[in-house]
């Protein structure tokens, strides 16, 4: 196939050098008004008398803090699903549908026209970072995979359809751009999981497939499947010998990267990690792995940063570019070409460069554990977890935490169930991982070290380890197995959690 390569290094020198001269305040500035403008005449920008903004103090002081719900209720529904001029300008054609991680209901999320030209703008910069770091590269001699949700859109009205955002983006590619992606529709079409990594894998061995995108529970799937299927090839080495580049968000990757690191051995691959919401494309990694990710500053979504512990204050400081300090725990608020205005998305994130501006997604405003008053956030949990897999030597395929009410006269606990990429440990090394979690969340929290103390208001956890599979099976069962379905890592629904305990203990 024609290699793509030089053209694509030519638009990352140029592209590169944008990034390098724009000022990422005065970008955001005039990417918020630019915003206002065009949306002044929807039904929103009426409401919120748009048009005689000027600058981002007098937008936060005519447009407050809202959540999903509450634009649902009072904009999206009434009409639902033709929207047309109501927080946007224009027709939505398109709504991405999530059920999020916890509860399973379903959102429908407006994807506008401007947003996918603007998600797609973004994907091109996961490359352009790419051949930065690599100037030798000849990723676009071969093909990306892209192991995304179902392509099978639901017709929601004439013209209007809901899915999963890697269905819609799928079938938004520019004919000119498709020789060199994979999966063809047909075989991104099919809606079974299972069926369809089958017949991917299947056919795409015969593929010369450079890059790989994906969510990292998903794709270790994946390349089992793959391993499965060409016997006597027991890494992607063997089977993708030119594979230079794999791109994974929507979860946390540590408690995935020695996995990685041990199936990319043989490969020149290096993993790229990207921030993307159904609402808007959020950040990318412009350097290593774990060095933060860029904020994209430049691509019709204005940011804005909330302290989570204001979050739910009646007037809460709501920070931009200019304004932001690094070493904060931040809710994301954003305002997009979707219509979707101040809207606190629910990602926490920590800013560890301003100038440009690089962060780290540190969970979600609504991923902790806090039964008993002890406040461990999804971050500090992840990090427990890695230390206490790093002291018996054992990956972490997936897990998922919730809690345990006092019952019987005894205090509560939380309860990990942990799936090991090797199998269950045995009674001393899972003996082990339990202190160490108990002492890394100990050393890291002072509310549950304190609850913990002399196991006053709080137990030791306990840690089930299951059989490899279980969480797969799990989400199978709910209909939630691949594509954009995340296992939730923290569990406060006590339905959910118990649902997911009694699975677990017939396996």
């Amino acid at each position: 196939m024609f290699d793509a390569t030089p053209l694509l290094k030519a638009y990352a020198d140029l592209r590169s050098f944008l990034l390098q001269i724009r000022d990422p305040i005065e970008t955001q500035r005039s990417v918020l008004q630019s915003l206002l403008r065009r949306a002044s005449a929807t039904r929103f920008g009426r409401d919120h008398a748009f048009s005689q903004i000027v600058g981002v103090a007098d937008f936060q002081k005519h447009v407050r803090l809202r959540h999903y719900e509450d634009f649902w209720h009072d904009y999206w529904q009434p009409t639902f699903p033709r929207l047309v001029d109501c927080t946007w300008p224009g027709r939505i054609r398109y709504f991405a549908r999530t059920s999020g991680t916890t509860a399973g209901i379903s959102k429908y999320i407006p994807c506008s026209d401007d947003m996918i030209s603007a998600n797609l703008r973004v994907g091109e910069d996961v490359f352009v970072h790419h051949i930065r770091n690599r100037p030798q590269s000849r990723v676009l001699e071969g093909k990306c995979l892209l192991l995304g949700g179902s392509t099978d859109l639901t017709e929601e009205a004439t013209g209007v359809c809901s899915g999963d955002l890697s269905g819609i983006e799928v079938y938004e590619i520019p004919s000119w751009k498709r020789p060199w992606f994979f999966p063809p529709l047909e075989l991104a079409l099919i809606p079974d999981w299972e069926e369809k990594i089958d017949k991917i894998g299947r056919a795409c061995l015969a593929e010369d497939i450079r890059a790989i995108s994906g969510t990292p529970n998903w794709l270790l799937l994946f390349f089992d499947k793959l391993v499965q299927l060409s016997p006597g090839s027991s890494s992607l080495a063997a089977i993708f010998p030119k594979l230079e580049l794999i791109i994974h968000g929507g979860i946390d990757f540590a408690p995935y990267r020695e996995r990685f690191r041990d199936l990319l051995k043989g490969t020149q691959a290096e993993t790229r990690e990207v921030y993307f919401a159904s609402e808007s494309s959020i950040a990318v990694a412009d350097r290593g792995d774990g060095e933060g990710l860029r904020l994209i500053c430049d691509t019709d979504t204005f940011f804005e940063f909330v302290p989570v512990a204001e979050l739910n204050h009646p007037e809460p400081t709501r920070h931009w570019l200019a304004s932001i300090e690094t070493g904060v725990d931040y809710a994301v608020v954003v305002s997009t070409c979707a219509g979707a205005w101040a809207y606190v998305l629910g990602d926490t994130v920590r800013f560890i460069d301003r100038d440009p501006p690089r962060l780290l997604i540190t969970g979600r405003t609504s991923y902790r554990l806090s039964m008993f008053g002890e406040h461990v956030i999804g971050e500090q949990i992840e990090q427990a977890i890695c230390l206490a897999a790093n002291a018996i030597d054992a990956q972490v395929a997936d897990y998922c935490a919730g809690a345990i009410f006092p019952h019987s006269g005894k205090v509560g606990m939380h309860l990990y169930i942990i799936e090991f990429a090797e199998g269950i440990p045995c009674p001393d090394r899972m003996d082990l991982f339990s202190r160490t979690l108990d002492q890394a969340l100990a050393a890291s929290n002072a509310d549950y070290r304190e609850h913990r103390a002399g196991d006053f208001g709080l137990r030791p956890p306990q840690v089930d380890a299951v059989p490899p599979g279980t969480f797969a099976a799990w989400m199978r069962s709910r209909g939630r197995l691949g594509g954009q379905h995340k296992v939730p890592r923290i569990i406060n629904d006590a339905k959910l959690f118990t649902s997911l305990r009694n699975f677990a203990a017939k396996r």
